[in-house]
């Protein structure tokens, strides 16, 4: 009996240690977490696009697939009130604002809206105008005392809603860019709706990149801004008469630099003599929509069309040189197939990708020639394995892939794409007796 009872004490010893021991080898088939990487300062030398920065970007995950200087903040003029009508558009979405409400005009956005060499339409000082009509008149011919008659409507001041174009950037994590007009006019443009104790030539400043992350923002929660930026023509009526407003976007289907290759329908200009010639364009190729900014192309005068051509250029590039690859849900990859668990039935479970996910791969490249990592859920985790049961297709862990001879990026800061990953079979505990023989065959192998 005493012999029984020294045995048993001896068998539970070595379990206890073995199993230690083979958790903490299951722990090393885990990879860590990648960190992310910054954004190439060019992609593709290649492409010699004559502006001071560009950026390509898929509408949908953000990825990166052309970057020129893009993380230089850079005057961006008009291109600013795309910030504002986000804003515009969520004080609606809040019922803080809407669509008929009318809205008076201060004197700030009054006396700017008379300023001819400035893109206006004239507004009253006697008349309201409907948010509608103000929207309208604010993308499609970037109206500047329209947009600061909205920013009064919603926040109650010029420098209240400059406040509130800084939070929301910061809650996307542009903590870099410069803000003082809701216009994208210098600060000393504006008259008395100049941002407080900031420089008389201010200016609005931010990257290529960060344009391109507002951009995504912008068409993701409020995709219906499309209606009004595909808009080639409309009129504005001021009360008395009307202003005719042709867009500023010339690629739109109809206007000078339409292209019948790129339906393009969107987003904004922007235009100052420090900042040259910006745009921030939108395309939607077979289903494929990508964002593009250039930032200080080329400004001879009002007909120069440089900034539509370097677009042009940009988006060709894209649509030419990459394929648009969908990585399907439930696909497996060499090397990081399986994940280890802990007293499990099985000491590994196979695991695949969760959903389908989209990827720019260049010409050439298919989703078989990804390679992945994989890593674990520690949180499912104990002793360096997923610890067993589990149900099948819970999500334990995530697949980074990579692609050779092509540099990713996102918008996000990740320098690789990451995909949930799910167990295909269910999980089920091993019984004592399996785990005790296990461990005393792993003590008994690794001793010799």
């Amino acid at each position: 009996m005493l012999i029984f009872k020294e045995t048993k004490k001896l068998l539970l010893g070595l379990v206890i240690a073995v199993t230690t021991f083979t958790s903490a080898a299951a722990g090393m088939m885990v990879n860590g977490e990648v960190k992310a990487d910054n954004v190439p300062a060019e992609t593709d030398k290649a492409l010699q696009l004559d502006v001071k920065a560009a950026i390509a970007v898929d509408a949908k995950t953000g990825q990166i697939i052309y970057s020129k200087n893009s993380t230089q903040p850079l005057p961006v003029a008009s291109v600013t009130k795309l910030i504002s009508i986000y804003l515009v558009m969520q004080a609606i979405k809040e019922g803080k604002l809407s669509w008929d409400q009318k809205v008076p005009v201060d004197n700030a956005s009054y006396q700017v809206s008379q300023d001819t060499k400035l893109s206006n339409v004239p507004l009253k000082k006697d008349n309201k105008y409907t948010v509608r009509q103000l929207y309208q008149a604010s993308l499609i011919y970037s109206a500047n005392g329209a947009v600061m008659t909205l920013a009064n409507a919603v926040a109650g001041s010029q420098s209240a809603f400059v406040d509130k174009m800084q939070q929301l950037l910061k809650s996307w994590n542009i903590n870099d860019a410069e803000l003082y007009t809701v216009s994208g006019l210098g600060n000393d443009e504006i008259g008395s709706g100049k941002y407080p104790d900031a420089p008389a030539k201010a200016e609005n400043k931010l990257s290529a990149k960060d344009m391109a992350l507002v951009s995504q923002k912008l068409l993701q929660d409020y995709p219906e801004v499309l209606k009004t930026t595909s808009i080639t023509r409309m009129k504005f009526n001021n009360g008395t008469s009307e202003t005719e407003m042709e867009n500023w976007n010339w690629m739109l289907k109809g206007l000078a630099k339409a292209y019948s290759d790129l339906p393009v329908d969107g987003l904004k200009t922007g235009t100052s003599d420090s900042a040259g010639a910006n745009f921030v364009g939108t395309v939607n190729k077979d289903g494929k929509r990508i964002i593009t900014v250039v930032l200080g192309a080329k400004h001879a005068g009002d007909g120069d069309t440089s900034r539509f051509e370097q677009t042009q250029k940009l988006m060709s590039y894209v649509y030419n040189n990459f394929t648009y690859t969908t990585v399907k849900a439930q696909s497996s990859f060499k090397g990081a197939a399986s994940l280890p668990v802990y007293h499990g039935k099985k000491l590994a479970t196979p695991v695949v990708t969760k959903e389908a996910t989209d990827i720019w791969l260049k010409k050439g490249m298919a989703a078989s020639d990804l390679t992945a990592s994989l890593s674990g859920n520690k949180k499912l985790y104990k002793k360096g394995g997923l610890e067993a049961p589990l149900a099948q297709n819970k999500t334990v862990g995530k697949l980074t892939l990579t692609a050779k001879g092509q540099q990713l990026a996102y918008l996000n800061g990740a320098s690789k794409l990451e995909v949930p990953a799910v167990n295909t079979q269910k999980v089920e505990k091993a019984n004592i007796f399996v785990i005790m023989g296990r461990a005393i065959k792993n003590f008994f192998t690794n001793l010799f």
